[in-house]
């Protein structure tokens, strides 16, 4: 078993007792089988054991044999708020038995479930991949905060802590638990408690269930997902104050550089590991789940609360050594981390307030060092390769105007495209495979925005974009390794059938098509249009949103099904063009006609009802995508409109010498700088707080930045004149792509709504906290 040792000398106990006492008090357990202990290397306090009783795993946690301080290593407890938690719902293992009977092993003890997963000693996290990161500690914070939404009284807790007045006793608790194991008197300490409790904070009443302990060490996740699975070691749980358990799940963020944390790894290097969320930023995620303000108050004082506290365990530790009784083999080593650990905390008493940046901080979106370097990477293969090439691709398309080549691509793209692939420019969008954040992507996807086709031969266009993160996401493994594994290998492309002309799509509840099941087969019939890409040769698959039931609920009638395109039934009717444009780039824009179109069942994208739930996770880093390219659209429009004004002369001087053209250089700069930090602060909220926490953001940045771009571009046109809307400048096809993103994926009018419900929901939770 892994993370464990054989039992130490001074931890034995009477194994064939605990069996006997097993096989007597579970149910299912076979007394045919032998009993397996062994201890886990990790917990200072409480020993704890891993039991292996025939195909059956156990956990044991029990006090440590000899004299204790007072007070502490109370497994009573911890049965007791386990089995509280586990009855609410809360990730804790199943408590099975608790037994007081210390002729059994000598001492109190308690069995709970063995949880299958995964426990990082190292919080910096090196096994996984930065993107991982980032949500495995979002994960911790959204846990605590559910710990401290539970109303203690209502599980069963009643006088399991005192409530109000926590910041007292637990600078009185801790002061007399470092004084009774304290070896020598250290200053540092001593000036730490007092200072603690001459500032403790002036409204100490509040009062929710605290874990005391809260680490990611302390946390078992998911063996392969970003969710935590069980929040362990509950010794000093009670009622108190929750912005303690947040302190000291912030302590490593401060941690003293010389020493290690709690006797693992150096933890120096937390701020600075690439992925893991600034303190700033994980603050910010517990305020916004539990619907606070910040700056926090008193938040100097629990953290130097948190220090103090970590030093009297640290002292507590050295202590259960030299008394023969310590859990851990590194017990020796904490004598040397009280002094440090005091003196971390007296830091926080001579300075000033920690500022809790706001999430438009620069230093928010600051990109990952790979980030930075692939952002590089691409603006010199764009540099190098794909400006070069805008002319050849024009001249393609404008030699095959009427040819059915035009719906080919032209052999410059598929060339480029081997070129980005064998750089590792590929399928920079989705985070699982390229190890970016969205906040990375989107300064990437900006620079894409600045070229018509630049995305493709990145493999980040639409809509394959959105059908690789579905299927990544809802796709089961055989519809991953039909159609996602090419998708992302570039060989085929594929399309999104939402929209239809027969009913307004705006509100997505009208989607009429039908998709019913016929025996081991459903049967799809309806008319899409704007059926993006369905032309392309390579369009292999497309994703279909159809009704499939009649549910009461308005956004569980609907579901997603993949289509092959190749089925009988499915026919492509005509192409559509946005001002004249047909978009051939990108594919061209479609009605499709499903006719009958029969599949099987497997090609269910989730279940049946979930194609709303499906959409709103697409639709999140989508609309990140669209939004970033769109600002690099407008860029390239204002350069253009710079390059304009400085070369062309009216009535005596140079365009850019006429006031008004002055300002609309001035305006579309305001603009575009506005909307990048918007649309960044959205990127940064889906990395740290996910697509649906994000909702208000995204919302906004759908209506801002095509409003924006469309206003750059019409400039640009202004400036440019009658060959503004020619097709010797990009402009006239800029802005009929621009435009149409403020219909596309929902008009202004639909997220203008939402966003000025969230808005009111909002400030009447704020209104109703202050009354």
């Amino acid at each position: 078993m892994a993370d464990t040792i054989e039992v130490l000398e001074q931890q034995r106990f009477n194994e064939q007792a605990l069996d006997l006492c097993l096989c007597s008090s579970l149910v299912g357990i076979s007394t045919n089988t032998g009993l397996k202990v062994r201890q886990y290397r990790s917990g200072q306090s409480n020993p704890t054991f891993h039991l292996q009783k025939g195909d059956k795993q156990f956990v044991l946690r029990k006090k440590p044999p000899g004299p204790l301080l007072p007070g502490a290593h109370k497994v009573d407890r911890e049965y007791r708020v386990q089995k509280a938690l586990f009855s609410a719902g809360f990730p804790v293992p199943q408590p099975l038995l608790y037994c007081d009977d210390v002729s059994v092993i000598g001492t109190e003890f308690y069995v709970m479930q063995h949880v299958e997963g995964r426990i990082f000693r190292d919080i910096t996290l090196p096994e996984v991949s930065a993107t991982e990161r980032t949500a495995l500690y979002v994960a911790a914070v959204e846990t605590l905060v559910k710990l401290h939404t539970y109303n203690w009284k209502a599980l069963g807790l009643e006088g399991f802590g005192k409530g109000g007045g926590y910041c007292k006793r637990q600078v009185i608790t801790w002061t007399k638990q470092y004084n009774s194991a304290a070896q020598t008197d250290l200053p540092a300490m001593n000036q730490l408690s007092n200072w603690l409790m001459n500032n403790l904070p002036t409204d100490d009443k509040e009062a929710t269930l605290v874990h005391g302990d809260f680490r990611i060490d302390n946390i078992i996740f998911h063996p392969t997902e970003s969710r935590v699975l069980a929040v362990l070691d509950w010794e000093l749980s009670t009622v108190g104050h929750p912005l303690a358990d947040l302190a000291y799940f912030c302590l490593p963020y401060f941690w003293p550089k010389n020493i290690n944390y709690f006797g693992q790894t150096v933890f120096s290097s937390v701020r600075h590991t690439e992925g893991i969320p600034s303190h700033e930023e994980l603050i910010s995620v517990y305020c916004r789940c539990r619907g606070l303000s910040t700056p926090l108050p008193y938040w100097n004082f629990f953290l130097a609360l948190s220090f103090f506290k970590s030093a009297g365990i640290a002292e507590g530790i050295y202590a259960r050594h030299l008394l023969g009784n310590a859990s851990a083999e590194s017990a020796h080593e904490f004598v040397n981390f009280v002094k440090p650990l005091a003196e971390a905390g007296l830091s926080f008493t001579k300075s000033y307030p920690i500022e809790l940046h706001s999430s438009t901080s620069r230093n928010i979106f600051q990109q990952t060092r790979k980030g930075e370097r692939i952002l590089e990477q691409v603006k010199d293969f764009m540099k190098q390769h794909i400006y070069p090439a805008e002319k050849e691709v024009a001249e393609y398309y404008a030699k095959h105007n009427n040819s059915p080549l035009r719906w080919e691509r032209p052999p410059v793209i598929e060339k480029l495209k081997n070129k980005a692939k064998a750089e590792g420019l590929w399928n920079l969008f989705l985070p699982g495979v390229s190890g970016l954040s969205q906040l990375d992507y989107g300064f990437i996807a900006e620079e894409m925005g600045k070229c018509l086709f630049a995305s493709e031969i990145f493999n980040c266009q639409a809509p394959d974009t959105g059908n690789m993160e579905v299927l990544h996401m809802y796709g089961t493994e055989e519809q991953k390794r039909q159609w996602l594994e090419p998708l992302l290998r570039g060989e085929i492309h594929s399309c999104f059938c939402m929209t239809e002309p027969d009913v307004a799509s705006s509100d997505a509840t009208n989607i009429a098509c039908t998709i019913q099941r016929d025996g081991n087969d459903y049967v799809i019939n309806g008319k899409k249009w704007w059926s993006s890409g369905a032309r392309n040769p390579n369009c292999k698959i497309a994703i279909v949103l159809g009704q499939t039931g009649d549910s009461v609920q308005r956004h569980r009638k609907h579901s997603m099904i993949l289509v092959p395109m190749d089925t009988p039934g499915v026919k492509i009717t005509r192409a559509l063009t946005v001002f004249g444009y047909d978009d051939a780039v990108h594919g061209g824009h479609f009605e499709v006609l499903f006719d009958n179109v029969r599949v099987p069942l497997s090609n269910m994208l989730l279940g049946e009802g979930r194609g709303f739930e499906i959409a709103q996770g697409r639709l999140g880093p989508g609309r990140i995508h669209h939004c970033m390219r769109a600002i690099g659209t407008a860029e390239r429009a204002l350069s253009l409109m710079c390059e304009r004004a400085a070369q062309r002369t009216t009535f005596g001087k140079k365009l850019y010498e006429h006031e008004v053209v002055a300002h609309w250089i001035a305006e579309c700069r305001i603009d575009i700088e506005q909307t990048r930090l918007l649309t960044l602060k959205a990127a940064k909220a889906i990395d740290i707080l996910g697509s649906a926490a994000a909702r208000k953001e995204i919302a906004m940045i759908k209506v801002a930045v095509p409003r924006m771009t469309c206003k750059v571009v019409d400039c640009a046109i202004q400036c440019f004149g009658a060959a503004g809307v020619s097709q010797d400048f990009p402009l006239a096809v800029m802005y009929s792509m621009v435009r149409t993103l403020r219909i596309a994926d929902g008009p202004d009018e639909v997220h203008l709504t939402a966003i000025a419900k969230m808005e009111l929901r909002d400030q009447l939770r704020h209104l109703t906290a202050r009354m």
